[in-house]
């Protein structure tokens, strides 16, 4: 399975039920709606769950907090990850904040001096 943006290969294994790759961290699987690890409750659907839906709203819809992943949130969890919102937030800020404390961390690089200070230094 490749990232659809950097062509990157994702680690990934075939969906049990389906066959479609799946990433190695699903919960569920993108094609088919199988849950791909114990303890993960089967979505229930119905044959025409791909036709118009009334009770969703696409210009209202909850996207996933959690940045890698491309679920909605549906009745207080997210249809992919199957994080309650509140989770997939808190994550997000734990992972926020090391990024935050890493840069802190890490030592100033001073910037490449231009040709022309180079030749100030040199007294040209």
């Amino acid at each position: 399975m490749k990232c659809p943006h950097c062509e990157k290969e994702l680690p990934g294994s075939p969906c049990p039920k389906c066959g479609e790759m799946v990433l190695e961290d699903a919960n569920y699987c993108m094609a088919c709606g199988a849950p791909l690890k114990e303890g993960v409750e089967e979505i229930p659907r119905d044959e025409d769950f791909l036709e118009c839906d009334d009770d969703l709203d696409l210009e209202d819809r909850v996207l996933c907090p959690d940045g890698a992943c491309t679920g909605i949130i549906v009745d207080g969890k997210c249809t992919e990850c199957g994080k309650t919102e509140e989770e997939a937030a808190a994550l997000e800020d734990q992972e926020e904040t090391a990024a935050l404390e890493n840069q802190e961390e890490a030592p100033a690089v001073e910037a490449e001096k231009t040709d022309e200070e180079k030749k100030e230094e040199k007294g040209e």
